[in-house]
């Protein structure tokens, strides 16, 4: 790697790691920096450091900012990432992670869940469950559609995901009508959240995360090959159906993961790549790891702002993610004829 890669990179992970001291710092409770350092290395082996934190202090450091922050990092990664790979494999500006119909599917999963299965939602946490069948359901449906229409073009399975979304989203309405009693439980899922986290939670979404990751990293290469075009790629010696499939399995099982736990949030899929092709430029060997990166926190800073703006309230993630998105997204419409 060379130096001209090697310092974006470096900012990323120092952007990062300060997004996260920031998300274990700011709350009701006030905890300070360094006790915070010292706490975390308290709990490394082989070295015999005294935490200054009192036992309640260390629980709120330790199970519940923690884990959020965390999460936070793990979602909002895997959610920029995989809108990055989806606009290089699809040489669209406008792709996010929920373009195949995985939004609608997780939505309509996790509706089916809250209002038919109440007891047994409250009692074993069926919701991400319930979502993360529902997106790989959209998914499937969607690949299956575009196939089934003749075509193998990105246009064929960019329309069938649309046209998925639409059927999905149509049911799930369908279903809130009728159960309106649980209308603001479905809403504080679709409209994301990590206030209920817990290190249970990380360790059920970081595998599909962090392997969706490894396999879209690993072809950060073949992705700068694919946006000069199919034919060109091919002549090149790129298997280009078979990377455009892997890559694509490789986001969508990403996503669906990330949203079965966080819920629906949008735009950073959108926001985050676009922010770093405009400074960089369009090069995939540094957008891809940027974009886990600076995903990982933006999120976390998001989250701050969501629990701090209206304390002791919290906003839904996905309200502020939407706030800064639409803007943004505004102007990536406008830039978008400039993508190649």
């Amino acid at each position: 790697m060379t130096a001209s890669r090697r310092l974006p990179i470096a900012c990323a992970a120092l952007f990062l790691a300060g997004a996260g001291l920031v998300g274990l710092l700011v709350g009701p409770v006030s905890l300070g920096a360094l006790p915070i350092l010292r706490s975390a290395l308290s709990h490394l082996p082989l070295l015999h450091v005294h935490s200054p934190l009192s036992g309640p202090d260390d629980a709120i450091l330790w199970q519940l900012r923690a884990p959020r922050v965390v999460l936070g990092a793990l979602v909002g990664g895997m959610l920029a990432l995989a809108g990055a790979s989806y606009q290089g494999v699809f040489r669209n500006p406008l792709a996010d992670p929920y373009l195949l119909g995985i939004a609608a599917g997780a939505g309509l999963g996790a509706t089916l869940a809250i209002v038919y299965a109440p007891d047994v939602v409250h009692s074993y946490d069926l919701t991400p469950l319930a979502a993360f069948a529902g997106g790989a359901v959209g998914v499937v449906a969607a690949y299956a559609l575009g196939r089934s229409a003749g075509g193998r073009s990105t246009a064929s399975l960019i329309l069938a995901g649309v046209t998925v979304t639409s059927f999905l989203t149509a049911v799930q309405t369908f279903v809130q009508q009728q159960h309106s009693q649980s209308l603001q439980e479905v809403y504080s899922w679709i409209l994301g959240h990590l206030d209920t986290a817990g290190w249970h939670d990380d360790a059920l979404v970081a595998p599909y995360i962090l392997v969706s990751a490894v396999v879209i990293l690993f072809h950060r290469r073949v992705l700068d090959v694919l946006s000069v075009g199919d034919e060109e790629a091919a002549t090149l010696g790129v298997n280009v159906r078979r990377t455009r499939l892997v890559v694509v399995a490789a986001a969508t099982v990403g996503t669906a993961g990330a949203v079965a736990i966080s819920g629906l949030i949008g735009f950073v899929g959108i926001i985050v790549p676009h922010a770093i092709r405009l400074v960089l430029g369009p090069s995939y060997r540094l957008i891809l790891p940027l974009s886990f990166l600076g995903g990982a926190g933006f999120l976390v800073l998001t989250d701050v702002i969501a629990r701090s703006v209206m304390a002791p309230a919290e906003l839904p993630i996905g309200v502020v993610t939407m706030f800064f998105g639409a803007p943004f997204f505004g102007i990536v419409l406008r830039t978008s004829r400039s993508f190649a």
